[in-house]
């Protein structure tokens, strides 16, 4: 099973400016996201964020802010009951007057995209990260973490979660396979931009 663009949504969880110093490896891990953010935007996937109490631990970082389509606070450590009305918003009324015309003459619905392929990455991978993803996964979502873009303060507890969330369902995948998968094709036309993020 590959990824799709058109079936994908990105979740960036709690990039932010007070807890990023603490993280290992922050550097790759935070140039990782931004890699992400900007494959998203080119292959127009839509690209969420999250915030874990932004009183207390500041906004998400100012580069991946204007990046971020919509960004919800929160202070539970896992973001899908914000999150889940984004990402799978409800079915449009049908169209026409209801009390005028009898159903069979009334405009269906129209169907929503489904993207039911959610990529995530974030910070901490063992708390909000974990919670968030395995949320998701009870609602029946598609969940692909993106390690190489994902962190914690310790190496053990990030490796920890990593082995939690495979063992629960997830895809661990890194930032390059996402984009080549989002891709697909040496001829797709924004191949020479996508590869310029990943050089």
């Amino acid at each position: 099973m590959l990824l799709q663009a058109e079936e994908s949504q990105l979740v960036l969880v709690d990039y932010q400016q007070r807890l990023m110093p603490a993280i290992h490896d922050r550097e790759a891990v935070l140039a990782n996201a931004l890699r992400l953010a900007k494959a998203a935007r080119l292959l127009e996937v839509p690209c969420w964020g999250t915030e874990q109490n932004p009183q207390g631990l500041g906004p998400l970082d100012p580069a991946l802010q204007p990046l971020i389509g919509k960004t919800v606070s929160k202070m539970t450590f896992g973001a899908a009951e914000q999150l889940i009305p984004r990402l799978r918003p409800p079915a449009r009324a049908p169209q026409g007057n209801a009390r005028s015309l009898p159903k069979h003459l009334q405009k269906p619905a129209e169907p929503q995209d489904e993207r039911e392929s959610l990529v995530l990455a974030g910070c901490e991978a063992h708390v909000c990260l974990l919670q968030t993803a395995l949320e998701l996964l009870e609602q029946e979502f598609e969940v692909w973490v993106v390690t190489d873009a994902c962190g914690s303060r310790t190496e053990r507890n990030r490796d920890a979660a990593f082995d939690r969330l495979a063992g629960a369902g997830c895809e661990l995948v890194t930032t390059e396979m996402v984009v080549f998968e989002w891709l697909r094709s040496a001829g797709h036309p924004q191949f020479k931009e996508a590869l310029a993020l990943v050089k």
